[in-house]
């Protein structure tokens, strides 16, 4: 594994920006982060796509080198794979890594092959014309992921690491959601609550950390909110605290002693 570097924390705290955010273009199946608090999770992996069953492609594994791993595919991927994929031969996978919450265990969703030699489906624009050729599926570094979010559990000991992850609202008016990515690797001190930029690479099928990139802490104090909360103590008040089932003191005032009246001579 590569040394990993830890920047200083910039100055400002930019806005962030979801998962779902980033652009899409061409050139490369991973594109730069457009933004340098992105939130994504998104890889490579070379394999051949099984579906569990003959009649139901939705479901299935990439077989890998180091084995398999489910996966599941998303959107038109199906309609491309039963039109121009032979899933007899391997492919570039452009995938979604997701980590189970009850094992622990990778899994993927596939959204995109990689075959830019034998897929274009898009309309070339005059600046794509121009721009270069983009690498071909044997030129992309097989397993590859970039995984950018906050840090939200490390363990120096084991290595484990688990960076949560902002998506965008699918409906317009829905909050954020959020999904967790286990890794491991090596953090610099005090990781937690600090937006990383991670360099991953899948290595007997666990995503590794290569790199990592301290973009400066995540606040998730929420606007106007005021640290410790609670009812504000009035100093002005001056009576005597009250025994629960106790009767209040009494406020009459005892009857003054008369004074003496003086002696009269007889």
């Amino acid at each position: 594994m590569s040394e990993s570097t830890h920047l200083p924390s910039p100055s400002s705290t930019p806005k962030p920006v979801l998962a779902s955010d980033e652009p899409k273009p061409r050139n490369h199946p991973i594109p730069p982060a457009s933004h340098p608090r992105q939130y994504r999770a998104i890889g490579i992996v070379r394999g051949k796509y099984t579906p569990d069953e003959a009649d139901q492609l939705s479901k299935g594994a990439i077989v890998t080198e180091d084995g398999n791993i489910e996966a599941v595919l998303l959107g038109r991927v199906i309609s491309l794979i039963k039109n121009h994929i032979d899933l007899e031969q391997e492919h570039v996978w452009v995938v979604y890594p997701r980590t189970r919450q009850d094992d622990d265990h990778l899994h993927l969703q596939i959204l995109g092959v990689w075959e830019p030699e034998n897929l274009d489906e898009d309309i070339e624009t005059e600046d794509e014309a121009e721009a270069a050729t983009p690498p071909s599926s044997e030129e992309i570094d097989d397993g590859f992921f970039s995984i950018r979010g906050q840090v939200i559990f490390y363990d120096a000991e084991s290595k484990k690491v688990i960076v949560k992850i902002r998506q965008s609202p699918k409906k317009e008016g829905e909050k954020p959601k959020f999904f967790k990515i286990q890794l491991l690797g090596a953090l610099p001190d005090k990781p937690i609550n600090h937006f990383y930029d991670l360099k991953v690479k899948l290595l007997d099928n666990v995503l590794t950390i290569q790199t990592c990139e301290d973009m400066g802490y995540v606040n998730n104090r929420r606007k106007g909110g005021k640290p410790g909360g609670g009812r504000r103590f009035d100093s002005k008040f001056k009576g005597k605290p009250q025994i629960a089932g106790s009767k209040p003191a009494s406020t009459v005032r005892e009857k003054p002693v008369p004074r003496p009246k003086p002696k009269t001579e007889g």
